[in-house]
């Protein structure tokens, strides 16, 4: 299970390996702040409150792109962020810097 919250809109979805939060939430219908979808933008910027295990590692993009506290701090690009596993539950907030 994913549950993805955007700015005014919450959605529970089944997670699908290989694809990123960001196109989960697009799918559903999530009102999720994105621009570029490549990881240069940061509008997709999300707080990963659980389950960052479910998914792939930090990305090149994300590096150049955010601040290393933030990715401590739990935060990650949904653009960037790829679904590896459908056994941990995962819950992302849509936090854009603006």
């Amino acid at each position: 299970m994913i549950e993805l919250k955007g700015r005014t809109k919450t959605a529970v979805v089944e997670p699908e390996i290989g694809v990123t939060l960001l196109k989960l939430a697009l799918k559903a219908k999530v009102d999720w702040s994105s621009n570029c979808t490549r990881g240069t933008c940061a509008r997709c910027r999300c707080f990963i409150e659980e389950g960052a295990a479910a998914l792939e590692g930090i990305t090149d993009a994300e590096w150049d792109r955010m601040e290393p506290e933030e990715f401590d701090e739990g935060y990650r690009l949904a653009c960037q962020a790829v679904v590896k596993s459908s056994e941990i539950p995962v819950k992302a907030i849509n936090k854009p810097y603006f």
